[in-house]
């Protein structure tokens, strides 16, 4: 569960004894959090922070998590301009897709929270991440490894989206001093999910790697398998599960007054239906 906004200084209030006694306490002379919290994303929960000039921050360990690296590697980072890029970006490929503006989001931001050191990067740079993957796989530049990654970020900018039209609505109508504190982080939590529902593949492009090889097939495609394929799932794959109970039970919500096929059977399965189906699948 996502932590609480922790208040460090009133967001309106004039420089006070409070922000004098941060200023004290600030030796390494860098922004202060005012406010700081979290951001839930799909199972990944980012730290964040506004500085008391205004920059929005996202903790350094957070952005590297969200995207599953590791800040062991930022010793091999990929220079352009002299400026040195993080891992998450620091690919040959991605580098024409690296503009001036980019490289300016990419600097480390430190700051301090309470009484502790802090290094992030500037809020904007994880949808300005995002654009790249995308701008990238459009133009058929990524390599296997990060296609997963590209559909993420297809993922998390339509959340972002979806968000940021919600934010926009309860400003114009005043909506933001009513709400719930965490309204907005709900919201993003609920789009992310959403997305990842829809990406996630009930029967993985693997699984039908390992058809095509059982078939001594050529590689096949989504949109043109042998009619055999389906038969194997049924009688292998749905047929074993509950005693052979659920696949004539699905045969008969997916089919149509006219006898035709409607939906697939995976559509018809609950949440803990499709948990049995990937077990059975694998």
């Amino acid at each position: 569960m996502a932590k609480e906004p922790r208040i460090i200084e009133p967001l309106n209030a004039d420089f006070d004894e409070l922000g004098k006694a941060l200023v004290k306490k600030n030796k390494h002379n860098v922004p202060i959090a005012k406010v700081s919290g979290t951001i839930p994303i799909g199972s990944v929960e980012i730290d964040c922070a506004v500085l008391d000039n205004e920059t929005r921050v996202l903790s350094a360990k957070s952005v590297f998590k969200s995207f599953g690296r590791s800040r062991k590697g930022m010793n091999s980072r990929l220079e352009v301009d002299g400026t040195n890029i993080p891992p998450f970006l620091a690919a040959k490929n991605l580098k024409p897709y690296i503009t001036q503006e980019v490289m300016g989001w990419t600097k480390p931001v430190e700051y301090m929270d309470g009484n502790q050191l802090k290094t992030g990067y500037a809020a904007r740079l994880l949808p300005v991440m995002c654009k790249i993957y995308l701008d990238a796989r459009r133009d058929g530049a990524l390599t296997s490894s990060q296609k997963k990654l590209a559909d993420q970020s297809e993922i998390l900018l339509t959340a972002f989206a979806q968000v940021g039209i919600d934010a926009l609505v309860d400003e114009a109508t005043g909506y933001q001093y009513t709400r719930e504190h965490d309204a907005l982080r709900i919201l993003l939590a609920r789009y992310v999910e959403e997305g990842i529902r829809k990406w996630v593949k009930t029967f993985p492009d693997t699984f039908f790697t390992e058809l095509d090889r059982l078939y001594d097939n050529e590689p096949t495609t989504s949109s043109k398998r042998p009619q055999y394929y389906g038969h194997f799932i049924n009688k292998y794959v749905y047929g074993p599960i509950e005693h052979g109970y659920l696949r004539p039970e699905l045969d008969k919500k997916t089919r149509g007054k006219d006898g035709k096929r409607s939906a697939k059977f995976h559509q018809w399965l609950s949440d803990e239906g499709k948990s049995v189906l990937m077990l059975q699948l694998g």
